[in-house]
């Protein structure tokens, strides 16, 4: 309820479910060898996709549901003559599976992953809903590679807010690299470890903002420096005050759906170095805005990272376009208006004639 207060959504068109999200994060935070014995997500997802279902009203047009919660919901919603929206932020489950258990795999680590039955349920789901909601042109090559149907998708990049997500002045001439967003192999933080600890750039640092998260302890030991900064979690409306102080956002992930950190970073005047597999390659273009570079290439990230160090006015530059680039396409409103014209589009295309 706090949540959509804050964008203007009013508190009687919303239902509270909060069981299912307290049970949720309970269960997040218990210790690891409980987590192992018990995985309760199928259950609780199950049972908030039930609960929800009973409230889908009569007269729905269309039902959007948020992928592995809405099973139970879009056929209600479809029972009573509506198009179904499946909501999925991040590959196709099978794609996210297999490339995290690929790269947890090469450094010996446990990937949690979500249950064999939550894995099915979404699956169903994107076999039964009339559209796929996603994102990122990543995203939509590897829908497209597990043989959904390209016109069952419908792609429209996240935005930014830009009422939190500013530039400030930065306090000094330090090159700094950022990282924002968990602090993990799937983030592919190792990787960027390697290259900032390779270049060996003088007068520069790396700041890490973000949780830590157990696998990727041994990495920050081995490229442990003065220069490395471990900068912790923060409030999302507190970032723009680091990515102020930044010079280049690098995110080297193995997977995203579309990071947002990469956005909000454009809005506060900085270029990106992201990989294929972030989704920036749809807002960041690549030599104008930042840089798209292949998934686990050390060598390509020292590249573009001695570039932005070496060729400061075209690190202005370049961060100053990608600010234009959010500011005029990119927002939160962008995102909404063409959400509604695709929901317009999705109510013409069932029309009878």
């Amino acid at each position: 309820m706090f949540e959509v207060a804050k964008y203007g959504v009013e508190r009687d068109r919303c239902k509270p479910l909060i069981i299912y999200e307290a049970g949720d994060r309970i269960w997040r935070r218990a210790p690891r060898f409980l987590r192992r014995g018990f995985d309760p997500q199928y259950v609780l997802r199950e049972s908030f996709d039930l609960h929800a279902s009973r409230h889908v009203p009569e007269n729905t047009n269309i039902f959007v549901g948020w992928n592995t919660v809405s099973l139970h919901s879009l056929r209600r919603a479809k029972h009573l003559g509506a198009k179904t929206v499946v909501e999925r932020g991040s590959a196709h489950m099978l794609h996210q599976r297999d490339i995290l258990l690929e790269e947890y795999g090469r450094y010996g680590a446990t990937l949690e992953f979500a249950p064999p039955k939550v894995v099915e349920k979404a699956l169903v789901e994107y076999a039964e809903a009339d559209y796929v909601s996603i994102p990122s042109q990543y995203v939509k090559r590897t829908f497209l590679e597990y043989g959904v149907p390209e016109d069952k998708l419908i792609h429209v990049p996240y935005g930014v807010d830009l009422t939190y997500f500013r530039p400030v002045p930065k306090q000094d001439d330090v090159f700094r690299v950022v990282h924002c967003g968990m602090v993990s192999l799937q983030k592919g933080v190792h990787y960027l470890l390697q290259a900032f600890s390779e270049l060996k750039l003088p007068h520069a640092e790396l700041w890490l903002i973000g949780s830590i998260t157990d696998e990727i302890r041994p990495f920050l030991n081995r490229y442990s420096s003065t220069k490395v900064l471990y900068k912790g979690p923060f409030r999302e409306r507190e970032l723009y005050k680091y990515y102020s102080q930044g010079s280049v956002l690098c995110l080297a992930s193995i997977h995203e759906g579309l990071a947002m950190v990469q956005a909000q970073a454009m809005a506060c005047g900085l270029p990106v170095i992201c990989t294929t597999n972030t989704g920036g390659e749809d807002i960041v273009r690549d030599g104008q805005d930042g840089f798209v570079v292949p998934i686990r290439d050390v060598e390509v990230l020292k590249e573009k990272i001695l570039f932005f160090y070496e060729n400061r006015d075209a690190c202005k530059a370049m961060g100053n376009s990608g600010q234009q680039r959010v500011q005029s396409g990119f927002t939160w409103g962008d995102y909404g208006d063409r959400m509604i014209a695709e929901y317009q589009r999705i109510l013409k295309s069932g029309e009878k004639t």
